[in-house]
């Protein structure tokens, strides 16, 4: 199987060449992404457990997915294909915002990515592929926020950078429920 190309952008988002998705991680160059959080009617926020096989933060909690754009994919688009590959579901996703981190792990690789935050809503219970996802749960903002304080280690690095600023973005624009 062909390794996955990530596109390299410059800070205004304007591609500037594609890369496979590990070399990009080696290098830690600026790369699309996106990350999607899907709500239900309660304002509880969709978290998945990382499988235990991932290459990198495996069985750590993050957002309800996350992944790269590929080549001619909207950022809706691409969100809505990882959504169903990995949680098993469909639902209509807005952007929010985007923004640039870079994130370094143990095992040499770098996040730095220019990110687009997406938010969707669902009510059922997803049909998780177990090659990507070990397991999942619904969780109030406010206890995320008080759980990633208590147990950072439990979190996806990228989520914590990410989930201050969505955190920030609900509680000022998502009516409370």
């Amino acid at each position: 199987m062909k390794e996955e190309q990530v596109i390299l952008v410059n800070e205004k988002d304007e591609p500037i060449g594609l890369m496979p998705k590990m070399e990009a991680h080696e290098k830690a160059l600026l790369h699309r992404a996106f990350s999607v959080f899907v709500m239900n009617e309660k304002g509880e926020t969709m978290l998945q457990q990382r499988a235990k096989d991932k290459y990198h933060s495996p069985l750590l909690w993050t957002n309800t997915c996350c992944s790269h754009q590929r080549e001619g994919e909207s950022n809706v688009e691409a969100g809505k294909r990882r959504l169903m590959e990995e949680m098993g579901f469909e639902t209509d996703l807005k952007e929010l915002f985007s923004f640039i981190y870079k994130a370094p792990f143990d095992n040499g690789l770098t996040e730095h990515e220019l990110d687009h935050v997406m938010i969707g809503f669902y009510e059922g219970v997803p049909q998780v592929n177990p090659e990507e996802v070990a397991d999942w749960k619904w969780m109030k903002p406010d206890a995320i926020k008080k759980d990633m304080a208590e147990n950072p280690e439990n979190y996806t690095a990228w989520f914590k950078i990410i989930f201050e600023r969505f955190y920030d973005h609900i509680t000022k624009n998502i009516p409370a429920q």
